[in-house]
């Protein structure tokens, strides 16, 4: 199979004509792109495609698709992507197995039943498996491995961090810098008083916001009640200002009221959803957001030098556990939420395979 995608990939390298945008594309499609800069790793860099050959309908992409879709070579793929993952967090000093144990035999099961909402019907896509997990988020074994998988998310990164604490302040740091200059340049001095994470997970980025905005009420939300009970019981054990709140709700409905938050935070959700469902959370951010207010969404970049040179045995493997890689990557986001009404839409690349998408509710 890696000899049959490496001969795939070196010929969708020479035949980049074909996925290489023209001129005009380039002008429709153009918004402000700007590297993060300053001490630390060289500023990332964008790659010469206006996303990854592996994505879309190129000849790379399909192959891939019939790869993962003949079932006993995907539950291969599922497993060998899970092994990579767990493996390469370890090498990073990632005590992944430890910390998904801590979870397990903790009391989070009791504020599973606290936090559930018996009544929520969940999206057909989101009953899809996700991340080499068969029950996709609403699992157990995947609401505990969510946290050693997020710190993985640094490290690959910032690969040359010198550990997973330097790695995370680079990456989160770049990406609230990127939120509080945004804001501050166009919220027209609105303050951030009330703060929304949709598809907290197990509440990192929300603790995150959390304590970069420490004035500010957060709550986080999300679909999988799993997640949602771990993130709550590490947030029982810490002392804060102003506590977070935890809603469990289809963040492209809500329930909550309009104009109610100042900033609504996607973080490393829409890769995870197909096109229309990245457009309902769109929507639905900018009716819960207030006028002047800010959505950011920070996720995979297209235009990322990095994930468009993946080997083709990696982009395999993390095609194989995301179903909607190629819807996500297909989507023009920043225009989409300009559809929506949102203006001001800076697109900015935080880290090198990390895009920062943040935009703003006119008055």
């Amino acid at each position: 199979m890696a000899a049959i995608l490496a001969r795939a990939g070196a010929t969708a390298t020479a035949g980049s004509s074909l996925s290489r945008p023209t001129a005009g594309r380039r002008q429709r499609n153009s918004v402000v792109v700007a590297a993060v800069t300053g001490a630390g790793p060289a500023a990332p860099q964008e790659g010469e495609l206006e996303r990854p050959a592996w994505s879309g309908e190129t000849p790379l992409s399909r192959l891939v698709g019939a790869l993962i879709a003949f079932k006993p070579l995907y539950s291969l793929m599922k497993l060998a992507s899970r092994e990579v993952i767990i493996r390469t967090a370890e090498k990073s000093n990632i005590p992944w197995r430890e910390m998904t144990k801590k979870v397990l035999e903790s009391d989070v099961y009791e504020v599973f039943e606290r936090i559930r909402d018996p009544n929520l019907v969940y999206p057909d896509y989101y009953l899809n498996p996700f991340h080499a997990y068969d029950e996709g988020n609403l699992s157990w074994l995947a609401a505990a491995e969510a946290e050693p998988a997020t710190m993985s998310i640094a490290k690959r990164a910032i690969p040359e961090a010198p550990s997973i604490e330097e790695a995370n302040q680079i990456v989160r740091g770049s990406w609230l810098n990127a939120i509080e200059e945004h804001h501050l340049k166009y919220s027209g001095n609105r303050q951030i008083n009330d703060i929304l994470d949709i598809g907290c997970s197990v509440g990192v980025s929300t603790r995150y916001l959390a304590e970069k905005f420490p004035s500010a009420k957060a709550v986080g939300l999300d679909l999988s009640p799993y997640f949602l009970a771990v993130a709550a019981q590490k947030e029982g054990k810490l002392s804060r200002q102003n506590p977070i709140r935890w809603v469990h709700a289809n963040g492209e409905a809500t329930g909550l009221p309009s104009d109610s938050f100042d900033l609504v935070s996607l973080a490393y959700v829409c890769h995870e959803c197909p096109a229309r469902a990245i457009t309902g959370l769109v929507k639905e951010a900018f009716r819960l957001l207030r006028p002047g207010g800010t959505i950011a969404i920070t996720d995979n970049s297209p235009k990322s030098k990095v994930l468009q040179e993946l080997s083709p045995v990696l982009f395999t493997l993390m095609k194989s556990t995301e179903p909607f890689l190629d819807e996500y990557y297909m989507l023009d986001l920043e225009e989409t939420m300009r559809q929506v009404g949102f203006v001001n839409v800076h697109s900015i690349l935080t880290d090198p395979r990390h895009r920062t998408v943040t935009a703003t509710v006119p008055y």
